[in-house]
């Protein structure tokens, strides 16, 4: 018989049903593990968009989470038992988020809990997770600098997304560098990037943009890049409405000047959305495109699709939820056990999974992944292509001297604190 902490629920339970009770909702669209019951099986909190803002992204990250719970619960799974899935719908709403969580924790006395696409997202919940030191894995590629003891941010930062693309962008197209991105901490932390990254290589960034995630008009903007006359555009633009800037763009001739960007066509499939050529000529420092050419990566798409059948993509999160579903395994079962504090410290041991993007290793100091990054680039039929592919580290944590084996932080470090060009 599996360990399993059964003293948890006792400490939280005290001021939680009542008001959050409303909040639960249903799994729906189809599963078939259920919601969590509260009882002694182990609990997965699968919190993810399926409408609202970030639908698109976080529609499939939902699913594949599913699709790998269901493999390993068909496979023996986690140390012999099912994981359980509480997966209502947070609608894109932070507040939601937030009630959510307090349910997954206080209610349903999660083992584990995924959640959330944006990083206001995370930091909306992040004070609860610390609060009662729950395991959670944040799978969007992001701005980075999370050091954080029971937070395990999976997807490439933007130091890796952006080391990628920039210096591709710079050695095929020149030193002068427009910036647009979205107006929250993402954006402007991925633009302190833009500039560290251009300085290590010779370059500078000529003007720069933060948008409102809710603005869907880019005349001035697109206006403005042509009075700059920048050698390329790096584009960190999010979310339905901002997708807006590449027709816009069509529209104004300014697909002369080509675009590097780390979060559009992996996450929202802006390429196959919206008609061509209006991408022509974007490149995107990603770590996972369904279209990656590898036998690995579509074994994984027809299963994806075998489960899904009115699925539309699989975008990079997606696959990090799902290669994550099997380092929780891994963890779980070098532990021997759900105790959160014990499975924080089987993943901070160093695991290594095979994922469609090819062999992911955890840094166990940064709670981070070494990934396999490529640049990917659309014709003006939008058709992808993709370099060759390069590992790169969480080497801005590293630097920065997070190590949560030695030390429980609760840190977001910035890059301005460790480069002073940004």
């Amino acid at each position: 018989m599996t360990e399993r902490s059964l003293t948890r629920r006792s400490v939280l339970a005290a001021g939680s049903a009542g008001s959050l009770a409303a909040t639960a909702g249903c799994v729906g669209e189809g599963a078939v593990l259920g919601m969590g019951d509260g009882g002694t099986n182990p609990t997965a909190a699968v919190l993810e968009d399926r409408s609202g803002t970030f639908a698109l992204t976080g529609t499939a990250k939902y699913r594949t989470t599913l699709l790998a719970i269901e493999e390993i619960n068909r496979d023996g799974g986690f140390l012999g038992e099912e994981l359980e899935v509480f997966a209502p719908d947070p609608q894109s709403d932070n507040m939601r988020y937030q009630d959510l969580a307090r349910h997954a924790i206080y209610q349903e006395d999660a083992d584990v809990l995924w959640a959330g696409y944006s990083s206001a997202t995370r930091e909306a919940i992040r004070p609860l997770i610390n609060e009662h030191e729950q395991l959670y894995f944040y799978t969007t590629q992001y701005e980075g600098g999370v050091c954080d003891k029971t937070v395990f941010p999976l997807g490439a930062t933007a130091r890796q997304q952006l080391g990628a693309v920039v210096p591709h962008m710079i050695e095929t197209y020149g030193d002068e560098i427009y910036t647009v991105a979205a107006d929250y901490n993402f954006g402007q932390l991925s633009g302190d990037w833009v500039k560290i990254i251009a300085e290590e290589h010779g370059a500078e960034v000529v003007g720069e943009e933060y948008i409102p995630l809710e603005e869907s008009q880019f005349g001035s903007t697109i206006n403005n890049i042509q009075s700059a006359e920048p050698d390329f555009v790096m584009s960190m633009l999010v979310g339905q409405d901002h997708s807006a800037f590449y027709e816009q763009r069509l529209a104004s001739g300014l697909t002369d000047i080509p675009v590097g960007t780390s979060t559009n066509m992996a996450q929202e499939r802006e390429h196959l959305r919206i008609d061509p050529p209006a991408l022509e000529d974007v490149y995107a420092g990603v770590n996972y495109m369904e279209e990656l050419p590898t036998d690995r990566n579509e074994v994984f798409v027809e299963r994806y699709y075998e489960r899904w059948d009115d699925a539309e993509y699989i975008n990079q999160e997606a696959q990090n939820n799902y290669f994550s579903v099997y380092l929780y395994k891994e963890a779980v079962e070098r532990a021997g056990t759900f105790e959160q504090s014990a499975v924080i410290e089987a993943l901070e041991s160093g695991l290594e999974v095979e994922a469609p993007e090819g062999e992911i290793r955890l840094d166990p100091e940064t709670h981070h992944v070494e990934h396999t990054m490529r640049v990917a680039h659309a014709d003006e039929n939008h058709d992808i292509s993709f370099d060759e592919p390069r590992t790169i580290e969480p080497v801005f944590l590293q630097e920065a001297g997070c190590d949560l084996t030695s030390e429980a932080e609760q840190t977001q470090y910035e890059p301005e604190a460790f480069y002073e060009e940004a």
